[in-house]
């Protein structure tokens, strides 16, 4: 782990199991580290599709890298409230001034009431056959997935509204 500088910016690399390039976020601003994960913000950043597409996201966004977890988490500050974007997602590294992580297309979204929906099953269920993931592989994800609701359930600070202002606020500091 490199030593990162408060304001420092960063690319996002989303890779799939089979070593493709899935999706490239152009700017990750990094706000801080606790010891289970880093934190980062971006907002109207362009984004790349492995085909070649550019699009630009919406919000603001505030996302958690986890030093230890098989996901990440995108905490969305859209008009209507605070939605999260929850990628079942290998551990991440850094290198090359991006933040790496394979996708295993499992997500979850959480809506500003705490309701979730558990997204893109099929597609899951497609790359696990087409990429063989293991059943060890399997157990992980399926478990992760589950901790992640229990964390949401149980309002862990990493789906805590007030908690995810405080870091939007930093940000804001740090790029204005």
């Amino acid at each position: 782990m490199q030593n990162l500088r408060k304001g420092e910016k960063l690319i996002i690399h989303s890779y799939k199991h089979n070593g493709c390039i899935h999706r490239a976020w152009d700017e990750a601003i990094f706000i801080e580290e606790t010891p289970d994960y880093l934190v980062f913000g971006n907002d109207k950043t362009r984004v790349t599709e492995s085909d070649g597409r550019k699009w630009k996201t919406k919000e603001p966004a505030i996302i958690y890298f986890f030093k230890n977890s098989w996901f990440n988490i995108i905490g969305q500050l859209k008009n209507n409230g605070i939605y999260y974007y929850c990628n079942i997602a290998s551990p991440y590294i850094i290198e090359e001034g991006a933040i790496k992580y394979i996708d295993y297309d499992l997500d979850l979204r959480v809506f500003p009431d705490k309701s979730y929906k558990i997204l893109d099953k099929g597609e899951y269920k497609y790359h696990k056959s087409k990429m063989k993931y293991s059943d060890e592989l399997d157990k992980i994800l399926t478990s992760e997935l589950n901790k992640l609701i229990e964390l949401n359930k149980n309002n862990h600070e990493i789906f805590d509204h007030d908690k995810l202002l405080e870091y939007h606020k930093m940000y804001e500091e740090l790029t204005h």
